[in-house]
């Protein structure tokens, strides 16, 4: 039987990698976003207690446990976020169903969403499951992947409907300056479309810049969501716990999809994510310590590979997207050929939209170990290689 429906949906190029890697022996992936450490013991230890004490096999309320809320409406609030734990959060199982729980709420047959381009590949896939049409427009490269309201205004058309916006940016690193998400706010407003921030990201900054949350000003929260996810600040990527933030008569819609998705996230998984908070601030800055190292690692690896790659290291998150400047036949075979012939696995640029040609994403979350083997691989891939390279 023809399943059309899956015709136009495709697996994400990140996963695909993986997959492929998965196939050869003594592969070090600096691929899909996973942080080599693991969920915290404190985090643990509350898991532990939670089992012994609480009924964890049986369902939560659909939003989400009733204390975890609570716990992070406090949270928001000490950020000078104001957000109602019984009608303006709900917890999800990671922040990909709260953006397609989103999507399948507000888009119709055909609705337009755009998405900047370069971004995290799964948004364009979600935004299809959910019948609508992804739209990109190209951040300027050459301007550290700044978004222009310009361009915005050139793709958009009587069909858009929502604009999602990675803040910071996956794959890039880039953070979005306050003057450009409040022009975004006031965009979106005018024309009567959805902003969707995902935010996943927030905890991670190596610079002196301010990561703005619009969640902060009242003024544009009645067409806006907010996802946030445990996986990547906390190591909670097999958790599957995160959560939305909507004005209470849009949670109302999502919750019916959120409802109908998954019932409710693992209860589990959400007695987790209040250890997490618990402990938020020690664990975080514990962390960044390590991916601080990481990101110097990599960026000294980087540069004494300066002939092949343009580099620059990213302000948040952890990944390096570095230009390829190397003649090659595209990004995904590029990587592919490095997968096969150096063992390294990295994520081909164009998985992240068409703007992403012509460079591949590299993860230093992974151990120290792996990141300093993987480089040397790199390294003698490009002497040694029976076809060797020819810089553009």
């Amino acid at each position: 039987m023809q399943l059309l429906r899956t015709q136009n949906i495709g697996l994400s190029l990140i996963k695909e990698m993986e997959l492929r890697g998965s196939k050869i022996p003594g592969v070090v992936s600096l691929a899909q976003g996973i942080p080599s450490f693991e969920t915290n013991e404190h985090i643990k230890k509350a898991v532990i207690e939670a089992l012994s004490l609480h009924n964890i096999g049986k369902y939560s309320l659909s939003p989400g446990l009733l204390e975890l809320r609570e716990m992070i409406e406090e949270t928001l609030r000490k950020d000078g976020i104001s957000y109602d734990h019984n009608n303006e959060i709900i917890v999800t199982a990671g922040s990909i169903e709260g953006l397609t729980a989103t999507l399948l709420t507000i888009l119709e047959k055909s609705d337009e969403v755009i998405i900047p381009n370069p971004s995290y590949a799964a948004y364009a896939e979600a935004v299809r499951v959910a019948h609508g049409a992804p739209i990109f427009v190209d951040l300027h490269k050459n301007d550290n992947w700044s978004l222009s309201m310009d361009a915005l205004e050139k793709v958009k058309s009587a069909k858009t409907k929502a604009v999602i916006i990675c803040q910071p940016n996956n794959p890039t690193g880039h953070i979005y300056p306050e003057n450009t998400i409040r022009e975004l706010a006031e965009w979106a407003k005018n024309n009567n479309c959805f902003l969707i921030f995902d935010e996943v990201y927030k905890d991670f900054n190596y610079t002196a810049k301010t990561i703005f949350r619009l969640a902060k000003d009242s003024k544009y929260r009645g067409n806006i969501v907010y996802l946030h996810s445990f996986s990547k600040a906390f190591s909670m990527t097999g958790w599957r716990v995160g959560y939305i933030l909507a004005c209470k008569e849009l949670a109302r819609e999502i919750l019916k999809i959120h409802d109908s998705l998954v019932t409710c996230a693992p209860v589990i998984s959400q007695y987790a994510a209040m250890a997490a908070l618990r402990y938020q601030k020690e664990l975080i800055d514990d962390i960044m310590i390590q991916y601080r190292k990481r990101r110097e690692i990599a960026l000294e690896h980087f540069n004494k590979l300066s002939d092949f790659f343009e580099s620059t290291a990213p302000d948040s998150g952890y990944f390096f997207f570095p230009k390829i400047l190397f003649k090659n036949s595209g990004s995904k075979k590029t990587a592919i050929e490095i997968l096969e012939k150096a063992k390294i696995n990295i994520v081909p640029g164009i998985a992240f939209g068409p703007a992403g040609e012509g460079y591949l994403r590299f993860c230093f979350g992974r151990s120290e170990e792996d990141l300093n083997e993987a480089f040397t691989r790199l390294k003698n891939y490009f002497h040694d290689s029976l076809c060797p390279v020819v810089k553009l």
